[in-house]
């Protein structure tokens, strides 16, 4: 029997999109950009990625997708969000715009910016529940973080107390920066951007089974 290889699309409208396009073709997935409603009808599963979650969400609205999105992720289309993507499949957003829309698929409360400004970036080392292996080093860019999460929602990782440099993480420390709920995956962190390709793996593992049980 032929192995059936998914079609992940990654939105692209505006951040990391070749990025992601290059990390999920290191996994074997056949990866597409997504700019189109006849594009997003054409994938198996889609990659939120990271960029600036109010910008991405007016060119949803512009570009027609934010409907059949949400449409999708409702039905259970496999998804996977980094960074603002975590931000556009929250239930609910703290700190955003008024007129933020959001995609929902994940039972989470974040906090947008958490981290603060760009200055604030940092890096530090993750285990992450379901990886072996080495922690996954986790580049977070004025990310958010989960401030609460629903009974559904499984908790992957949370921040440490030291970064990598031997900071002190402060009042982030122990905030939850990785979840997944049923077939939709989200990180505050940039994995596309450390050549670690370990988290896109997982995903295609759960965009396989997701079509398994289909």
């Amino acid at each position: 029997m032929v192995a059936v290889v998914p079609v992940i699309g990654v939105l692209a409208l505006q951040g990391d999109v070749r990025e992601h396009l290059s990390a999920l073709t290191a996994c074997g997935a056949q990866a597409v950009p997504v700019r189109r409603p006849s594009e997003l009808d054409a994938v198996d599963a889609i990659v939120l990625p990271g960029g600036e979650s109010t910008t991405m969400s007016r060119l949803l609205t512009a570009f027609e997708l934010l409907e059949p999105l949400r449409g999708r992720i409702a039905a259970g289309m496999p998804t996977y969000g980094s960074c603002a993507g975590m931000i556009l499949l929250a239930r609910e957003v703290l700190d955003g715009r008024p007129d933020q829309q959001q995609l929902g698929g994940l039972d989470v409360v974040v906090r947008r910016n958490a981290f603060g400004r760009q200055v604030d970036s940092f890096e530090t080392d993750l285990r992450i529940e379901g990886l072996t292996g080495d922690p996954v080093r986790a580049v977070f860019i004025r990310a958010p973080w989960v401030e609460s999460a629903g009974p559904g929602v499984q908790v992957l990782a949370t921040v440490p107390r030291l970064t990598v440099a031997g900071g002190d993480t402060g009042a982030a420390a122990g905030r939850i920066v990785a979840v997944r709920q049923g077939s939709v995956l989200a990180t505050a962190f940039h994995p596309e951007l450390t050549g670690d390709a370990r988290l896109h793996a997982l995903f295609c593992e759960l965009v396989k089974e997701t079509a398994a049980a289909a």
